[in-house]
C-alpha cells in the first residue's frame, strides 16, 4: 500500500480526532490536511505504525488550533456552540469497516460537544482518545507528551466535569424519537402551551447564531421562558416566506431544519430525559 493509500485509509479517523476537538467541520479538514502535508514530508522508515503517528500529529495541531480558537471564542458574542454535522458529514467522517462504524457510534452529539467546551484544551483531548477511540493511557501520554499518571489525571477530571455538565441521558433511542415526534407537533402548533406541555421546568434553551442571524446572548432557563421564545420564534421568521421544516439526523439526533428559500436558517435539537425535553 502507498503513503497516499495509508493516508485515505485513516482520514475518517483523523477527521474525527479534529472534529471532536474543534466542533467545526472546516477546522478539522484544515487540520487533516495539515496532517497529511506532514506525512508526505515524514521519513516512513522511522514510523512503526502509521495510525498512531497521524493520531499524533493530528491531535497535535488540534491542540494548537484549539488554544488559538479559545482566544478568540473569548470575545465571541453569545453562547458558542459546536458546527452541526449534516448527514453527508456524517458519512465522510467514517468509512466502511468495523473500527469506523465503532468510531461514528460513540457520542457525537452537540449537547456532549458543547460540554467539551468547557474543558482544558489537555482534557478534551485526553477524554476524547480515552472515551472516543478507546486509547490506553500510554498512547495518550505519547500523544500529549505527558506521563501516564498525569494523562489519567486529566481524564478523571474530564469525566467528572461532564458527567456533571452535560445534559442528561436516561432514554432509549425509540423514546427520544418518541418525544421527538411530540415535539415536532409542538413545532407545527406554535403555541407556548403546546411546548411547556413537554419540557421539563428547568430546561434551558442555546443559540448560537454565528454573528449572521438573531440570537439569545444569553442561555434561557425555565419552561415558561423557553416556551414563549421557542413559539415566538417559530411564528417569526426574518422573512415573509414561510420556512420548509424538515427532520433529518444530525450529530446523530433527529433534529429540525427549518430552510427559507432554499438555504437552512435553523437547526433545533432536543435532549430528553423522564418523557420531558431538558435541553434545546
Amino acid at each position: 500500500m502507498n503513503d497516499t493509500a495509508v493516508f485515505e485509509l485513516h482520514r475518517p479517523h483523523l477527521l474525527g480526532i479534529a472534529y471532536r476537538m474543534l466542533g467545526e467541520m472546516a477546522s478539522a479538514e484544515d487540520i487533516v490536511q495539515e496532517t497529511w502535508l506532514r506525512w508526505q514530508r515524514a521519513d516512513k522508515s522511522e514510523i512503526e505504525n502509521a495510525r498512531a503517528w497521524l493520531s499524533t500529529a493530528a491531535m497535535r495541531l488540534s491542540l494548537d488550533a484549539l488554544r488559538s480558537a479559545r482566544a478568540r471564542r473569548e470575545t465571541y458574542v453569545g453562547p458558542w456552540l459546536p458546527e452541526p454535522l449534516m448527514p453527508d458529514d456524517m458519512r465522510v467522517l467514517t468509512a466502511d469497516t468495523p473500527a469506523a462504524r465503532a468510531e461514528l457510534a460513540s457520542d457525537l452529539s452537540l449537547a456532549l460537544l458543547h460540554v467539551l467546551e468547557r474543558l482544558s484544551p489537555e482534557e478534551r483531548a485526553a477524554f476524547i482518545l480515552h472515551d472516543a477511540f478507546d486509547c490506553e493511557y500510554a498512547e495518550i501520554a505519547n500523544m500529549l507528551g505527558k506521563n501516564e499518571p498525569a494523562c489519567r489525571k486529566l481524564v478523571s477530571r474530564a469525566r467528572e466535569r461532564v458527567k456533571t455538565e452535560r445534559p442528561r441521558y436516561s432514554v432509549s433511542k425509540d423514546a427520544h424519537h418518541a418525544m421527538f415526534a411530540r415535539f415536532m407537533a409542538a413545532v407545527a402548533e406554535a403555541s407556548p402551551n403546546a411546548f411547556q406541555a413537554l419540557f421539563a421546568d428547568d430546561i434551558v434553551f442555546y443559540s448560537d447564531g454565528g454573528g449572521r442571524v438573531p440570537a439569545a446572548l444569553n442561555p434561557v432557563h425555565g419552561a415558561d421562558r423557553v416556551a414563549r421564545l421557542l413559539a415566538g420564534l417559530m411564528r417569526k421568521f426574518p422573512s415573509q416566506e414561510s420556512p420548509e421544516l424538515a427532520v433529518m439526523e444530525i450529530n446523530n439526533r433527529l433534529s429540525v431544519v427549518a430552510t427559507i428559500a432554499g438555504v437552512i436558517y435553523t437547526i433545533i435539537t432536543i435532549e430528553v430525559e423522564d418523557d420531558r425535553v431538558t435541553a434545546i
